[in-house]
């Protein structure tokens, strides 16, 4: 499995990274333990987690994902084997998305905490802040880069300009930059990435990990209808897929996984990753047994002709 250099880093990462959103979530403490285990063991030790993860759960207030992956890290004693990305600047109480000094300040310490680490490896501005200065979130990240709490930034669900404007003040002003970029993005959801984004990421050799890859489960082909939705943790997101295009989706990558022998999830990340600008996309598994489609999409070389089949029914 070869790696991907993130951005402008000293980080190689395996190229399909681990959605943490599950963790403490749909996966309990048993089986959290036991897919963090078996990622590992396989080579893929990056997992993108956030302070947010799971609070819009019945009953959590967010850092669930964390605290998890902390009792994790600490039980195997292997904080240097893992890549560890998680994000600031959703509402966990304050009622905003918030990236100003002192909510930053205090979170980061609030995620350490659970993390049971001193550092993260990637900090993500998790969604731009209209209300705080580029200048003054920049400012911070330099200070937690120099006390040695965060590594490296990123930033997720950007606007364009809002990037560009982030990456001109870290040049011009000597603070860090966002070294990787979190767009969603999948065969269902193209527009967002694709075009002036991506020529953007490339230009500047910022990674992208992009997120919801296998569009909450609708591109594994678990669901047939509609209806096999109904009273899944998922169903507002998958619903809203079964429309002519989603129906010449899925049975593109129905054909191109049987010629692969191969399951449609694996294809339908073998067709991100083949995707210029993508460095790792981001996909989850609450069993053990769905991580066959991460072994299988690494191994999988989509040609020309089912390339285009997928760009065609997913245009």
């Amino acid at each position: 499995m070869k790696l991907k250099k993130l951005g402008k880093t000293q980080l190689e990462i395996p190229p399909i990274a681990f959605g943490g959103n599950i963790f403490g979530w749909t996966a309990d403490q048993k089986m959290s333990f036991k897919l963090l285990d078996e990622l590992l063991e396989n080579g893929f030790n990056f997992i993108d987690t956030a302070n947010v993860y799971s609070r819009w759960a019945e009953g959590h207030s967010g850092g669930e994902s964390e605290t998890m992956i902390g009792k994790w890290m600490k039980e195997r004693g292997n904080r240097d084997k893992m890549i560890i990305a998680t994000k600031v600047g959703m509402d966990v109480g304050q009622g905003h998305v918030d990236l100003s000094a002192d909510h930053i300040l205090e979170q980061i310490d609030l995620s350490l905490k659970r993390l049971q680490t001193d550092y993260v490896d990637v900090y993500f501005s998790h969604k731009f802040d209209d209300n705080t200065r580029i200048e003054e979130t920049l400012s911070t990240y330099k200070q937690l880069v120099n006390e040695g709490k965060v590594r490296y930034i990123g930033a997720s669900n950007f606007p364009l300009a809002e990037l560009m404007e982030s990456m001109e003040i870290s040049k011009n002003r000597g603070l860090p930059r966002y070294e990787v970029y979190q767009p969603k993005y999948n065969l269902m959801r193209r527009d967002g990435f694709e075009g002036a984004v991506r020529e953007f990421c490339m230009e500047n050799d910022i990674s992208v990990t992009s997120y919801f890859t296998l569009a909450s489960g609708f591109l594994t082909g678990k669901y047939n209808a509609k209806e096999d939705a109904e009273g899944r943790a998922r169903e507002g997101q998958v619903k809203k897929f079964f429309n002519d295009k989603g129906e010449n989706v899925l049975k593109a990558l129905r054909e191109i996984a049987e010629e692969h022998n191969a399951s449609q999830a694996s294809v339908a990340l073998a067709w991100t990753m083949a995707q210029p600008g993508i460095t790792a996309p981001i996909a989850s598994a609450t069993k053990p047994e769905h991580l066959q489609a991460f072994y299988q999409a690494v191994q999988i070389d989509l040609n020309d002709e089912q390339l285009e089949r997928l760009d065609k029914a997913s245009s």
